[in-house]
């Protein structure tokens, strides 16, 4: 079942660092990743984040779940890139055609997927390790959003595992009426996107129902609201910043030193 409950222990130094210092060093690594266009730069960023894995607190187990559809996306941008791609430079590895494979454009691909790779695990790491609640606390506080868009960010995101309960009811009574795709591929994305029409009818009416409940509770008073539990920017949280531009910085000047390092235009 989806869950945004973190999968991490409570005393993890990262799990307990405040929401908004999170996701400021993962906007440093992933703006520094996707500004690089070499290779090199996202390896360092990406062998920097599994570094800092065990200062997380967070399972395998749980982090390969979360991991295995983003990486495997990144694995299909590095194919298409490399197949698909504009020059072919350097040595010819594969030619079948119009299929064609060399150094240069397996080089350019994994540099994509790689940036894809650093984005995405960074961003799995911070909402692993972070309540939804806290993270609504830390914007509004640290930030200042209005807490109109940030009360209701947080119902979205509670309802999801709503949605993933909903998706296998839907699935299931549809296979107890006989409504299975087998292995008619056109019949099973028939009934997919039947499946997905159905399940986006019961969103709309939910978040309807939610915000008329939330609206008669007074979330829309405009009264200033106070807070239950308060988010601080403490020295660990400031110390976890400046971690993500030194890092930055780091991966920077070793691809430049190595002469590798470019800059995507």
């Amino acid at each position: 079942m989806l869950t945004l409950a973190p999968v991490c222990g409570p005393e993890a130094a990262i799990a307990r660092a405040n929401p908004v210092a999170k996701l400021a060093a993962v906007a440093v690594l992933s703006t520094t990743a996707l500004v690089a266009a070499d290779w090199l730069t996202p390896l360092l960023l990406l062998a920097a984040i599994a570094v800092a894995l065990p200062f997380t607190g967070i399972r395998p187990g749980p982090l390969a779940r979360r991991l295995r559809w983003l990486w495997l996306a990144a694995g299909t941008v590095v194919l298409v890139n490399a197949v698909f791609a504009a020059d072919h430079t350097g040595t010819l590895l594969f030619d079948a055609g119009p299929l064609r494979i060399s150094t240069g454009s397996l080089l350019a691909g994994t540099a994509i997927g790689l940036r894809v790779c650093v984005a995405a695990t960074a961003g799995v790491l911070v909402f692993a390790t972070t309540d939804p609640t806290d993270l609504a606390d830390a914007l509004n506080q640290q930030l200042k959003t209005p807490p109109r868009f940030t009360l209701g960010a947080l119902a979205a995101l509670r309802l999801l595992p709503l949605l993933s309960a909903e998706w296998r009811h839907i699935t299931t009574a549809r296979r107890a009426r006989g409504l299975e795709g087998g292995w008619n591929p056109l019949r099973r994305l028939r009934l997919f996107a039947s499946t997905m029409f159905t399940l986006l009818v019961g969103a709309i009416r939910r978040a309807g129902r939610l915000a008329a409940a939330m609206d008669a509770r007074g979330f829309d008073s405009g009264i200033p609201r106070t807070h239950a539990r308060d988010q601080r920017m403490t020295p660990p949280d400031w110390a976890l910043l400046a971690a993500a531009f030194l890092v930055s910085a780091a991966a920077v000047a070793c691809s430049t030193a190595l002469g590798v390092f470019t800059v995507v235009v």
